[in-house]
């Protein structure tokens, strides 16, 4: 019942009401939300009263100097968000749709491939097309599917399998996870040879956030270890990962770019056993094909990538 009155109600509520009432909402206050619209406080307020009017009740009571939301209002909340996320999703395809004509190199990557990959690739590709502007972003993977989406990017990286009817995925190259440690920790010979998962039973290990994907599926083989691997420290992304453990702050299970990229003396890298495999991922719009400089960009990277597996042997 409640869900058809919230319904209803959304119905008749304009955009600019919908913007207010988020505005109110988040600021507690007529006149900061005025000011967060740009607008001024005596329009705001007669926005306010429009939407009340419209509605049949009242949205806000005052309550020490702050509005407060009514039990109506907190209703229609949860609908009003989502309008608005929509509205704002609106806004960014507008403007990227405005700014197509430019044919930039607009590419979004997570974070380890963007410090692992992308320096060299973008230097060898601005000395081939020094004409052509380049937008490079970080992001995780859910917001790279939403920045190709809404056209604000036109290429994604990612090490994650990516399925959407709007999106084409390309396999660039694949690798195989790899146990990093501090320098000495292994010896010569033993670093030339892949290392047993269950040998890191016990010990202290650096792990992922685990709504990584690849992060998730390590944490679920540590903790089948006998005796359990301890994670002393958590982090978001692989690069955080090396840098603690060229610090002597433990092992960590990476992917390949990650281990073997950089300088290889700060840490020492043994592919794991078993095999989990590490995918690198294109994406793109699948009713756009890419240009040829764009192609020229995708394939210095695939080179690049293919150069450093070849190093796990």
């Amino acid at each position: 019942m409640l869900q058809q009155v919230s319904r209803e109600h959304e119905r008749i509520m304009r955009l600019r009401h919908i913007e207010l009432f988020q505005a109110v909402l988040q600021t507690g206050s007529l006149t900061a939300a005025a000011e967060l619209l740009h607008i001024s406080q005596p329009a705001a307020s007669k926005i306010l009263q429009h939407a009340e009017q419209q509605l049949g009740f009242a949205l806000f009571s005052r309550v020490r100097g702050k509005l407060l939301p009514t039990a109506e209002a907190r209703i229609l909340q949860q609908q009003t968000e989502r309008l608005s996320a929509e509205l704002q999703d609106l806004r960014r395809l507008s403007a990227s749709l405005r700014r197509g004509e430019e044919r930039a190199l607009r590419l979004v990557c997570t974070p380890t491939l963007a410090q692992t990959l992308l320096p060299d690739v973008v230097c060898g590709w601005r000395a081939e097309f020094p004409q052509i502007r380049c937008d490079l972003a970080t992001q995780h993977t859910s917001e790279i599917v939403q920045a190709l989406l809404l056209r604000e990017a036109d290429l994604g990286l990612t090490l994650q399998r990516v399925e959407h009817p709007d999106l084409h995925t390309e396999v660039l190259t694949q690798g195989r996870m790899m146990a990093i440690a501090p320098p000495g920790w292994w010896s010569d010979d033993a670093c030339t040879t892949p290392i047993r998962l269950q040998s890191m039973a016990g010990l202290s290990l650096i792990g992922l956030d685990t709504r990584d994907a690849l992060g998730g599926l390590l944490r679920g083989h540590i903790e089948e270890l006998e005796p359990p691997a301890r994670i002393d420290i958590s982090v978001q992304t692989y690069q955080l990962a090396r840098m603690l453990v060229a610090a002597g702050q433990g092992l960590a299970l990476v992917d390949p770019f990650t281990a073997l990229s950089g300088n290889l003396g700060d840490v020492q890298a043994r592919p794991l056993e078993p095999n989990i495999p590490v995918t690198l991922h294109l994406l793109r719009r699948v009713d756009e094909t890419p240009s040829a400089a764009h192609q020229a960009l995708l394939k210095r990277l695939q080179t690049l990538a293919i150069g450093l597996l070849e190093e796990q042997g």
